[in-house]
């Protein structure tokens, strides 16, 4: 047997077969990452405007006097963002105390975070 035919290399046909299969791997990759960078900036979203919705409650609880009942919307800026929150104040059974569900949205109108909270109406 001659040294040539021994090192015979890959056909053209199995380069291309190969080729293809690196490139269906390849793009299937990319789409996964693509889809992981925007689950990573929509946890971020929320995580943000779960702070947000936590700080929001905490002022709420720190009013004096209590808020009036109805509802009410403002914006707040954290981390260098906007964000759209909306409180709203309702009666319970107990005429001493308040209802408040506080929503926090972005600036795209999706709702992000909300929390409930109850305190003392006076």
């Amino acid at each position: 047997m001659r040294a040539e035919a021994a090192e015979r290399g890959f056909t053209l046909l199995e380069v291309l077969v190969a080729l293809a299969v690196f490139s269906l791997a390849a793009l299937a990759l990319l789409r996964l990452q693509g889809a992981s960078l925007s689950t990573v900036a929509r946890l971020d979203d929320k995580l943000l405007a779960a702070i947000v919705v936590q700080n929001l409650a905490v002022e709420t609880q720190l009013m004096r006097p209590a808020p009036a009942f109805g509802r009410s919307d403002g914006e707040a800026v954290n981390a260098g963002r906007r964000w759209l929150w909306q409180r709203e104040v309702m009666r319970t059974p107990d005429p001493g105390l308040q209802r408040i569900e506080l929503r926090v949205s972005g600036t795209d109108g999706s709702r992000l975070a909300e929390a409930t909270l109850v305190r003392r109406a006076s």
